[in-house]
C-alpha cells in the first residue's frame, strides 16, 4: 500500500496509524523483514500473526521506534516512530521485563505515570485493567495474569492512540482473557489503534477487524479472518475411529494431513465427500463431521515451511527480538513495558 492518509468524514483525511513502505531489516546475513508493505487506519483492531522467526517482533520493535529499518520506511501518525512516541501517542504491552517485583502494583503504577506530562487517573486504568482488588499486593507475588494485566494498566496511563500488544494475554486464564479482551473491544470503539500479535489464533479470529500473516519475514495474507480462512481450499473431516491406522487415509487421493487425538481422527482433504465415503464404507469410524477450514488451518497451510523451520528462529526472532540487545540501534529508550 502506498497511501499515507486515510479518510475521515467530510472528505478530510489524516494520518495512518501505522505505515510501512517496503520495509527490510537485517542481522548480519539474516533477512527478518523482507519487503514489508502495511497500512494500518486509526480504530483498526489487527492481528498481527506468524510463526516463531517470521518478522513480527522485529516489525512491532520498528514500529516502536526500537530499532530502525535496514531499508524502506516506517511512519507512526504521519511521523518518525520515536516521535510518536514522544508526543505520548504509542504505548506498548510486551510479553515480560521491566516490572520492580518488590513494588505494589499501585505503586508500579503511580511511578510509571511520573514518565508522563499527562496521563490518565491512576484509579480509572487500574479498574480498565482489572487491578483496582489487587492495588496493594507487591508485583512479585502476582501471577504471570496479574502482571500482564499491570503492563496493560502501565501502557494506558498516557491514554495512546495507539496500543501495540505482544503475546497480551500470555498467562491469563480463561476469564482474564475475556475481560481484557472486553476492554480492548471497547478501547477500540473510541477510536483507539491496536495492533497484536498472539499464539492463540482464537483470539485473531474473535476479536481482529483484520489478521496480518506473516511468513518468513513476507506478508502471505491480509484481509478479514473470513477472507484469510477462504485463501485455503478444502475441508476438514473429524471423525471417531478408535486405533485409527492413519497410513490408509494418507494413501486417499487430495489428502493434505491427518492428526489423531485420542479415538478422533482429523483429516485435511480436498475431497472431503471422498474421505468420508472411505472412512464410513471401509472403516470402524463413526460420528463424522466435515467443517471448513478454521483460522488455525489457514495459518498452517499460509505460513507453513516445507524445508523445516522459518529462517530466523532462534536468530532474530526469539523472545522480544534480537535487536533490544542493541541499543544503539534504538530510535528511543525503553521504559520497563510502556514506550512513551
Amino acid at each position: 500500500m502506498t497511501a499515507d492518509v486515510s479518510a475521515v468524514a467530510g472528505g478530510a483525511t489524516e494520518p495512518l496509524a501505522v505505515e510501512l513502505r517496503n520495509v527490510h531489516k537485517h542481522f548480519g546475513p539474516v533477512e527478518a523483514v523482507r519487503g514489508i508493505d502495511l497500512a494500518i487506519s486509526p480504530g483498526e483492531i489487527v492481528a498481527y500473526l506468524g510463526p516463531n522467526g517470521a518478522g513480527k517482533t522485529t516489525t512491532i520493535d520498528m514500529v516502536l521506534g526500537l530499532s530502525r529499518p535496514t531499508l524502506g520506511s516506517v511512519r507512526v501518525f504521519g511521523m518518525a516512530p520515536g516521535a510518536a512516541v514522544r508526543h505520548g501517542l504509542v504505548s506498548a504491552v510486551l510479553q515480560n521485563g521491566g516490572l520492580l517485583k518488590d513494588l505494589t502494583v499501585a505503586e508500579t503504577v503511580e511511578y510509571t505515570s511520573l514518565l508522563f506530562p499527562r496521563t490518565r487517573p491512576m484509579e480509572e486504568v487500574m479498574e480498565r485493567a482489572g487491578l483496582s482488588d489487587l492495588a496493594s499486593r507487591r508485583v512479585g507475588r502476582c501471577s504471570g495474569g496479574e502482571q500482564q494485566r499491570l503492563r496493560f494498566a502501565m501502557a494506558l496511563l498516557p491514554d495512546p492512540e495507539l496500543l501495540i500488544l505482544d503475546e497480551p494475554t500470555q498467562g491469563m486464564d480463561v476469564e482474564g482473557r475475556r475481560d481484557f479482551w472486553a476492554a480492548i473491544r471497547q478501547d477500540a470503539s473510541l477510536g483507539r489503534t491496536i495492533v497484536f500479535a498472539t499464539h492463540y489464533l482464537e483470539e485473531a479470529d474473535a476479536y481482529a477487524d483484520r489478521i496480518v500473516l506473516l511468513r518468513r519475514g513476507e506478508i502471505v495474507a491480509d484481509g478479514t479472518a473470513a477472507q484469510v480462512k477462504a485463501m485455503v481450499s478444502g475441508r476438514t473431516v473429524r471423525a471417531t475411529w478408535p486405533g485409527a491406522d492413519p497410513s490408509r487415509l494418507g494413501r486417499l487421493p487430495g489428502v493434505e494431513g491427518i492428526e489423531v487425538r485420542g479415538d478422533t481422527v482429523i483429516v485435511r482433504a480436498e475431497d472431503t465427500d471422498g474421505v468420508a465415503r472411505y472412512l464410513l464404507t471401509e472403516t470402524e469410524a463413526h460420528d463424522l463431521e466435515i467443517t471448513a477450514r478454521g483460522l488455525e488451518e489457514a495459518f498452517v497451510a499460509l505460513t507453513g515451511d516445507e524445508h523445516g523451520a522459518a529462517e530466523g528462529d532462534g536468530g532474530p526472532e526469539r523472545g522480544a527480538g534480537e535487536e533490544r540487545a542493541h541499543p544503539e540501534e534504538r530510535g528511543v529508550p525503553a521504559r520497563g513495558e510502556v514506550a512513551r
